[in-house]
Protein backbone atom coordinates (compact mmCIF):
# COMPACT_ATOMS: atom_id res chain seq x y z
CA UNK A 1 0.00 0.00 0.00
CA UNK A 2 1.01 3.62 -0.36
CA UNK A 3 2.63 5.34 2.61
CA UNK A 4 0.18 6.26 5.36
CA UNK A 5 1.08 9.91 4.87
CA UNK A 6 -0.73 9.86 1.51
CA UNK A 7 -4.05 8.59 2.83
CA UNK A 8 -5.46 11.78 4.32
CA UNK A 9 -4.34 13.99 1.40
CA UNK A 10 -5.94 11.55 -1.01
CA UNK A 11 -9.16 11.62 0.96
CA UNK A 12 -9.28 15.41 1.09
CA UNK A 13 -8.35 15.70 -2.58
CA UNK A 14 -11.17 13.50 -3.84
CA UNK A 15 -14.07 15.97 -3.53
CA UNK A 16 -12.05 18.59 -5.39
CA UNK A 17 -11.21 16.17 -8.18
CA UNK A 18 -14.81 15.10 -8.44
CA UNK A 19 -15.93 18.66 -8.94
CA UNK A 20 -13.17 19.33 -11.45
CA UNK A 21 -12.11 22.33 -9.38
CA UNK A 22 -8.52 23.46 -9.69
CA UNK A 23 -7.93 25.44 -6.53
CA UNK A 24 -4.67 27.45 -6.66
CA UNK A 25 -3.24 25.29 -3.88
CA UNK A 26 -3.84 22.26 -6.06
CA UNK A 27 -2.35 23.56 -9.28
CA UNK A 28 -0.52 20.29 -9.67
CA UNK A 29 1.06 21.14 -13.02
CA UNK A 30 2.91 24.19 -11.70
CA UNK A 31 5.80 22.55 -9.84
CA UNK A 32 9.38 22.13 -11.02
CA UNK A 33 9.18 18.35 -10.69
CA UNK A 34 6.06 17.68 -12.76
CA UNK A 35 6.22 15.93 -16.16
CA UNK A 36 5.53 19.17 -18.05
CA UNK A 37 8.70 20.80 -16.72
CA UNK A 38 10.70 17.59 -17.01
CA UNK A 39 9.83 17.44 -20.70
CA UNK A 40 10.75 21.12 -21.03
CA UNK A 41 14.15 20.46 -19.46
CA UNK A 42 14.69 17.58 -21.87
CA UNK A 43 13.66 19.74 -24.81
CA UNK A 44 16.17 22.42 -23.87
CA UNK A 45 18.91 19.88 -23.20
CA UNK A 46 18.37 18.21 -26.59
CA UNK A 47 17.61 21.45 -28.43
CA UNK A 48 14.37 19.90 -29.66
CA UNK A 49 10.98 21.40 -28.81
CA UNK A 50 9.05 18.27 -29.78
CA UNK A 51 8.72 16.69 -26.28
CA UNK A 52 6.71 19.63 -24.93
CA UNK A 53 4.26 20.07 -27.81
CA UNK A 54 1.98 17.35 -26.50
CA UNK A 55 1.22 19.54 -23.47
CA UNK A 56 -0.41 22.30 -25.55
CA UNK A 57 -3.24 22.52 -28.02
CA UNK A 58 -2.52 22.70 -31.74
CA UNK A 59 -3.46 26.36 -31.93
CA UNK A 60 -0.92 27.19 -29.20
CA UNK A 61 1.93 25.22 -30.74
CA UNK A 62 3.46 28.13 -32.65
CA UNK A 63 3.60 30.30 -29.54
CA UNK A 64 5.58 27.58 -27.76
CA UNK A 65 7.86 27.10 -30.75
CA UNK A 66 8.55 30.85 -30.82
CA UNK A 67 9.26 30.95 -27.09
CA UNK A 68 11.58 27.95 -27.42
CA UNK A 69 13.56 29.52 -30.27
CA UNK A 70 13.95 32.77 -28.34
CA UNK A 71 15.15 30.94 -25.23
CA UNK A 72 17.61 28.78 -27.14
CA UNK A 73 19.04 31.90 -28.78
CA UNK A 74 19.94 33.57 -25.47
CA UNK A 75 20.48 30.79 -22.93
CA UNK A 76 24.10 30.21 -24.04
CA UNK A 77 25.21 33.76 -23.22
CA UNK A 78 25.87 33.04 -19.54
CA UNK A 79 24.74 30.91 -16.62
CA UNK A 80 22.50 33.72 -15.44
CA UNK A 81 20.99 34.08 -18.90
CA UNK A 82 20.37 30.35 -19.08
CA UNK A 83 18.61 30.29 -15.71
CA UNK A 84 16.39 33.23 -16.57
CA UNK A 85 15.65 31.93 -20.07
CA UNK A 86 14.87 28.41 -18.86
CA UNK A 87 12.51 29.69 -16.20
CA UNK A 88 10.78 31.87 -18.76
CA UNK A 89 10.22 28.85 -20.98
CA UNK A 90 8.94 26.71 -18.10
CA UNK A 91 6.51 29.41 -17.04
CA UNK A 92 5.33 30.10 -20.58
CA UNK A 93 4.72 26.41 -21.23
CA UNK A 94 2.92 25.93 -17.92
CA UNK A 95 0.75 29.00 -18.45
CA UNK A 96 -0.33 27.89 -21.93
CA UNK A 97 -0.92 24.33 -20.72
CA UNK A 98 -2.99 25.50 -17.77
CA UNK A 99 -5.05 27.78 -20.02
CA UNK A 100 -5.81 24.78 -22.24
CA UNK A 101 -7.32 23.15 -19.13
CA UNK A 102 -9.39 26.25 -18.48
CA UNK A 103 -7.33 27.13 -15.40
CA UNK A 104 -5.11 30.03 -14.43
CA UNK A 105 -1.36 29.74 -13.98
CA UNK A 106 -0.46 30.90 -10.47
CA UNK A 107 3.31 30.77 -10.72
CA UNK A 108 6.09 28.20 -10.84
CA UNK A 109 6.39 26.30 -7.56
CA UNK A 110 9.55 24.65 -6.19
CA UNK A 111 10.11 20.91 -6.53
CA UNK A 112 8.26 18.91 -3.90
CA UNK A 113 5.14 21.08 -3.88
CA UNK A 114 3.01 18.71 -5.97
CA UNK A 115 -0.16 17.54 -4.23
CA UNK A 116 0.36 14.04 -2.73
CA UNK A 117 -2.46 12.51 -4.75
CA UNK A 118 -1.05 13.83 -8.02
CA UNK A 119 2.45 12.71 -7.05
CA UNK A 120 1.08 9.23 -6.42
CA UNK A 121 -0.64 9.23 -9.82
CA UNK A 122 2.61 10.29 -11.51
CA UNK A 123 4.52 7.52 -9.72
CA UNK A 124 1.94 4.96 -10.80
CA UNK A 125 2.48 5.98 -14.42
CA UNK A 126 6.25 5.83 -14.04
CA UNK A 127 6.10 2.40 -12.40
CA UNK A 128 3.43 1.03 -14.74
CA UNK A 129 1.30 -0.20 -11.84
CA UNK A 130 -1.86 1.47 -10.53
CA UNK A 131 -2.99 -1.24 -8.09
CA UNK A 132 -1.79 0.44 -4.88
CA UNK A 133 -3.06 3.84 -5.92
CA UNK A 134 -6.47 2.44 -6.88
CA UNK A 135 -6.73 0.70 -3.50
CA UNK A 136 -5.91 3.89 -1.62
CA UNK A 137 -8.38 5.97 -3.62
CA UNK A 138 -11.12 3.34 -3.23
CA UNK A 139 -10.55 3.25 0.51
CA UNK A 140 -10.62 7.05 0.70
CA UNK A 141 -13.93 7.11 -1.18
CA UNK A 142 -15.42 4.41 1.04
CA UNK A 143 -14.32 6.23 4.17
CA UNK A 144 -15.74 9.51 2.90
CA UNK A 145 -19.12 7.95 2.09
CA UNK A 146 -19.34 6.06 5.37
CA UNK A 147 -18.44 9.06 7.53
CA UNK A 148 -21.02 11.28 5.87
CA UNK A 149 -23.65 8.54 5.97
CA UNK A 150 -23.19 7.91 9.68
CA UNK A 151 -23.40 11.62 10.45
CA UNK A 152 -26.56 12.07 8.36
CA UNK A 153 -28.22 8.92 9.71
CA UNK A 154 -27.59 9.84 13.33
CA UNK A 155 -28.84 13.39 12.79
CA UNK A 156 -31.93 12.02 11.03
CA UNK A 157 -32.91 10.08 14.15
CA UNK A 158 -33.24 13.31 16.16
CA UNK A 159 -34.27 15.69 13.36
CA UNK A 160 -37.85 16.13 14.64
CA UNK A 161 -36.91 16.91 18.23
CA UNK A 162 -36.32 20.61 17.55
CA UNK A 163 -35.75 23.07 14.73
CA UNK A 164 -32.08 23.23 15.68
CA UNK A 165 -31.75 19.44 15.51
CA UNK A 166 -33.57 19.49 12.19
CA UNK A 167 -31.16 22.02 10.76
CA UNK A 168 -28.20 19.96 11.90
CA UNK A 169 -29.71 17.00 10.08
CA UNK A 170 -30.22 19.04 6.92
CA UNK A 171 -26.58 20.14 7.03
CA UNK A 172 -25.40 16.53 7.35
CA UNK A 173 -27.89 15.42 4.68
CA UNK A 174 -26.53 17.99 2.23
CA UNK A 175 -22.94 16.93 2.91
CA UNK A 176 -23.77 13.25 2.39
CA UNK A 177 -25.93 13.57 -0.72
CA UNK A 178 -23.67 16.11 -2.42
CA UNK A 179 -20.62 13.95 -1.79
CA UNK A 180 -22.37 10.97 -3.41
CA UNK A 181 -23.58 13.19 -6.23
CA UNK A 182 -20.02 14.36 -6.85
CA UNK A 183 -18.81 10.77 -6.87
CA UNK A 184 -21.48 9.82 -9.39
CA UNK A 185 -20.65 12.79 -11.60
CA UNK A 186 -16.94 12.06 -11.45
CA UNK A 187 -17.28 8.37 -12.27
CA UNK A 188 -19.76 9.10 -15.05
CA UNK A 189 -18.14 12.12 -16.64
CA UNK A 190 -14.57 12.32 -15.37
CA UNK A 191 -12.73 15.36 -14.08
CA UNK A 192 -12.81 18.87 -15.57
CA UNK A 193 -13.94 18.81 -19.19
CA UNK A 194 -12.24 22.07 -20.09
CA UNK A 195 -9.27 20.48 -21.82
CA UNK A 196 -11.34 18.04 -23.86
CA UNK A 197 -13.93 20.66 -24.74
CA UNK A 198 -11.20 23.03 -25.92
CA UNK A 199 -9.82 20.32 -28.18
CA UNK A 200 -13.23 19.40 -29.54
CA UNK A 201 -14.26 23.00 -30.26
CA UNK A 202 -10.87 24.31 -31.26
CA UNK A 203 -10.71 26.92 -28.49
Amino acid sequence: MLPHSLRTPLATLLPVLMLGVAHPAMAHCDSMDVPVVQDAQRALSDNDVTPVLKWVLEEDEQAIRDAFEMVVAVRGESDAARQVADRYFFETLLRVHRESEGEAFTGLKPAGSVEPGIAAADRALEEGNVDHLAEEVAEAVRQGVEERFVEAYERRETAEESVEEGREYVGAYVQFTHFVEELDHFTSHGASHAYRENKEHGH
